[in-house]
């Protein structure tokens, strides 16, 4: 990165220190940071997305709907998420490749399963093998967010479903009896009323994608736990810093981030459930009454 580390062996201390710390693989490791907050930030509200069509699915009274809903958050939730991860990329990147195949190659007539490799048409694989290596980086980043908000959609469906089961029955037949129509009091009674009771249990899946987030790895993204591995492993005198083995240190630093991380969302998830509450007809609300706030 700059003039004086173009030497590593004539370096040392504080400098050597530095040059290593700003070398082109170091800047690919903070930019993994934005990588995992960028996941978390679009992962949640899609995942809330599924999560909310998953619950109203499971409360449908349509009987195929609400199979479709309770069989969704019943088969992800029943599946560990190393397994759902792995084969959920790998079959749905095939099966995008395996679509494009049936329309850009239509003549093919080689089988595309040989033995253990899944092969299509140069035209159909995706992105293409000409595409710049960011594209590869961006549909692989697209993927994981889709992975990651199925699974943690299931578990916001099954949190939704009880928050909405949980408002008070009364409340909705008041609101029907002074004639609002079901999709009035779904809008106007139900949803605002079901986040004081759905709020806990999508406060703990919150902290859980934060955790979750090393699993990028297994998802071909090169995420902060990557780098810390990759960066902290001892080196030998094919790179140009080398050292012994940091990955104590490395860990430790992401240690640090991901308590920080969670600590700050605990509290803005605490001062947003304290609001919630106030004046709710639930154990939070009726502490918050009596004590006067």
């Amino acid at each position: 990165m700059f003039s004086a580390c173009a030497d590593p062996k004539s370096i040392e201390g504080l400098q050597w220190l530095l040059c290593y710390l700003t070398t082109g693989k170091h800047v690919d490791f903070y930019w993994s940071f934005a990588t995992v907050l960028s996941l978390l930030a679009i992962t949640a509200p899609v995942a809330m997305g599924f999560g909310f069509a998953g619950a109203m699915a499971a409360r449908s009274q349509i009987l195929p709907l609400r199979w479709l809903g309770k069989g969704y958050t019943g088969m992800v939730r029943g599946v560990p998420d190393i397994v759902f991860f792995l084969f959920f990329v790998i079959a749905l990147d095939q099966g995008i490749e395996w679509l494009n195949h049936q329309v850009q190659c239509p003549d093919w007539t080689a089988p595309i399963r040989q033995g253990l490799e899944f092969r299509v048409c140069p035209e159909a694989k995706v992105p293409l093998g000409s595409s710049p290596q960011w594209l590869h980086k961006l549909y692989g980043f697209g993927l994981a967010i889709l992975t990651f908000a199925l699974v943690f959609g299931a578990f916001a469906a099954n949190v939704l479903y009880g928050a909405m089961q949980a408002v008070p029955r009364a409340q909705l037949e008041t609101a029907e009896a002074y004639g609002m129509s079901q999709s009035q009091v779904f809008r106007r009674i139900l949803v605002p009323q079901m986040w004081v009771y759905a709020l806990p249990g999508l406060s703990n899946l919150w902290m859980i994608l934060i955790k979750a987030t090393p699993l990028l790895f297994l998802l071909g993204v090169q995420d902060i736990v990557y780098w810390a591995r990759e960066l902290g492993g001892a080196k030998t005198s094919a790179y140009e810093y080398p050292h012994g083995d940091w990955r104590l240190y490395y860990f430790l630093f992401l240690l640090v981030f991901y308590l920080s991380f969670t600590r700050v969302s605990e509290i803005i998830l605490g001062r947003l459930t304290a609001k919630l509450s106030r004046g709710q007809a639930t154990a939070a609300g009726e502490a918050m009454r009596k004590a006067g706030i």
